[in-house]
């Protein structure tokens, strides 16, 4: 684990500035928007792939559940790569809003870095989507396509949010358990792509699967669709905040050590970081 870069921490000073703050990270806020851009394009590119009706797989009559399970591989692939990619390993690889307020409000993160992250994390997927759109044309556009937009299923709204509450209590929990424990951390970017693919096998029908504002958002702004978008915004959040609540009172906050998904003790670390404890410790 030893190199001339681990633990070279450049986290904030609790009194910096909008320009200190953009003038130490501005590369991990490019890259959060880099990475949500690559995970809605891919989104994009892969749903039209496996959903469109003008799609060579079509033709093949592809069962509901099988189409779910193919997404579901497919956005696991890309959210493995994302977080275990330089990008990823540097700025935390959150490319989500919710899993950087959790790591906000758990006092992991500046608070102008927690802005400028959720900002990136828009920015990106709108971004992501404006891309697949000059790539794929008129099939994103199109039903049942619609640019991938997470809209509630048979079950109505209220199953919806329960589900996307559930899901990110799940996601959020696996992060924290399995990222602050020295024998485990190196897994969790295989356990998160794990979840993903079930996630999609289970809630294609129920609520589309986002457990992310920005990755919703992005959607519903092409498809001009808003319908049920406060479930978007709101489950993810509070699903992942009860699960940071739950942590800190079973395992204590001090067990949080840092604000990355993964932490690969190589790559420079912009945030509160104390991820050198937990093995010091163990």
């Amino acid at each position: 684990m030893s190199s001339k870069h681990a633990f070279r921490v450049t986290a904030l000073a609790p009194s910096a500035s909008v320009a200190q703050a953009i003038n130490a990270h501005w590369k991990e806020y490019l890259m959060e928007s880099a990475e949500l851009g690559a995970f809605m394009l891919s989104t994009c590119i892969c749903g039209t792939l496996i959903y469109s009706k003008q799609s060579p797989l079509n033709s093949l009559a592809l069962s509901p559940v099988f189409e779910s399970s193919l997404m579901g591989i497919a956005m696991a692939a890309t959210a493995f790569l994302v977080i275990q990619s330089p990008f990823g390993r540097r700025s935390g690889a959150h490319f989500n809003p919710a899993v950087t307020l959790t790591f906000f409000w758990l006092g992991r993160m500046h608070r102008w870095d927690a802005i400028f992250y959720v900002a990136a994390h828009f920015g990106g997927a709108v971004a992501g989507v404006l891309l697949a759109r000059g790539i794929v044309g008129l099939p994103l556009s199109a039903a049942p396509v619609q640019y991938m937009v997470t809209l509630p299923g048979k079950y109505g709204s209220a199953v919806a949010f329960f589900f996307e509450f559930l899901l990110s209590v799940l996601l959020m929990s696996t992060v924290l358990y399995t990222s602050n424990h020295r024998l485990f951390a190196r897994f969790t970017p295989a356990l998160v792509a794990a979840l993903t693919v079930l996630y999609f096998v289970l809630s294609s029908s129920i609520s589309g699967f986002s457990v992310n504002p920005a990755r919703s958002f992005s959607s519903a702004l092409f498809a001009g669709i808003w319908r049920s978008i406060w479930i978007y915004f709101s489950a993810p959040c509070f699903g992942m905040l009860t699960a940071a609540a739950i942590y800190i009172r079973w395992v204590g906050s001090d067990r949080v050590y840092c604000a990355k998904v993964f932490h690969d003790m190589r790559s420079v670390c912009p945030f509160l970081c104390h991820f050198k404890r937990m093995y010091e410790e163990g």
